[in-house]
């Protein structure tokens, strides 16, 4: 299956009153040809809760790299480190990204952390004040980006955490992990929001008119298993930005560009007759496609009866 092309598309449609309201004027002739050209794949499709760790595009990646996908159990952070070429050192890993809560009377809402102006010195800077606080629990943190550093420790070693996807911009409430096994979380997020809440970091980032940095949330967390991951599928996030933000407009039009690019490519090799795959993700499910024998009055029902998107999306 690893040699099979492979396009795995994330936020292909959402729930929103917005998004059902695009979908209506949507022209995506090429997805349309190849969905009347391929089958469903059960086994290749999944469905959850919408308050789930793992968004479905997650756990249908998982899936094909032949990691772990249980829900908010997918080992990303050390996953990421073998791809950059470190060893498989068997600790368990996790991605840390520095944030902001804007706390009300019945919300919490994590803002984008892409959204708070860190650069690659600041956000060295704000490591170096709260990492020996994190590492009297025996979690050492490495720097990694601007808005995401790489945590080592036991603690991530069967510890579920919700994908950053999941809470941006949204209530974290439901996606905080178990309060028992991730108590010392916890409590770090506690600390850091009282040491961050006056220190200088942040009073010199408010005269320049930048976002207050005062928690973090953990995501990605893990071991990797013994066995090698496959190959990953073609996955491009351009809808991603768009669909969390409820930008519908940049949505449909990160859809159009799609639809003329990845999909019009994997519909020619399909069109050749190459064995293809093509996975649809939402907020709630994966839907998976594959090239499979036909029958007579399989090959009739899809001629008179063909698949198109317009269908599919409400599923997802």
């Amino acid at each position: 299956m690893s040699d099979i092309p492979h396009l795995l598309i994330p936020y292909a449609a959402s729930a929103s009153e917005g998004c059902r309201q695009t979908l209506a004027t949507l022209d995506l002739p090429h997805l349309d040809r190849l969905l009347a050209r391929l089958a469903p794949d059960p086994a290749g499709s999944s469905t959850a809760e919408e308050t789930s760790f793992s968004a479905p595009h997650e756990r249908a990646l998982a899936e094909a790299l032949g990691l772990p996908a249980e829900d908010g159990l997918t080992p990303w952070a050390a996953w990421y480190r073998l791809q950059q070429g470190q060893p498989a050192d068997g600790k368990a890993w996790a991605f840390v990204a520095p944030c902001q809560w804007q706390v009300t009377t019945d919300h919490i809402t994590l803002r984008d952390p892409e959204a708070l102006g860190l650069t690659e010195a600041s956000s060295r800077a704000l490591l170096a004040i709260v990492s020996p606080w994190f590492a009297e629990d025996g979690i050492h943190l490495h720097y990694d980006q601007p808005t995401r550093w790489l945590a080592e420790g036991p603690l991530f070693a069967h510890l579920a955490t919700a994908s950053l996807d999941r809470v941006l911009l949204r209530d974290v409430r439901a996606w905080m992990p178990d309060a028992a096994k991730a108590r010392t979380l916890h409590r770090l997020n506690s600390e850091m929001q009282m040491l961050l809440y006056t220190h200088a970091f942040n009073d010199e980032r408010a005269e320049r008119g930048l976002p207050m940095v005062n928690s973090f949330w953990v995501h990605g967390a893990g071991a990797l298993p013994a066995t090698a991951p496959a190959p990953a599928p073609q996955m491009p996030l351009a809808l991603r930005n768009a669909a969390l933000r409820e930008d519908w407009r940049a949505w449909a039009a990160a859809w159009s560009a799609l639809d003329a690019g990845p999909l019009a490519d994997l519909l020619r090799q399909a069109e050749q007759g190459a064995a293809v795959r093509l996975t649809l993700c939402g907020e709630r499910a994966a839907l998976a496609f594959h090239t499979a024998p036909r029958g007579l009055l399989q090959r009739i029902n899809a001629y008179f009866q063909p698949t198109r998107f317009a269908q599919v999306a409400p599923q997802l």
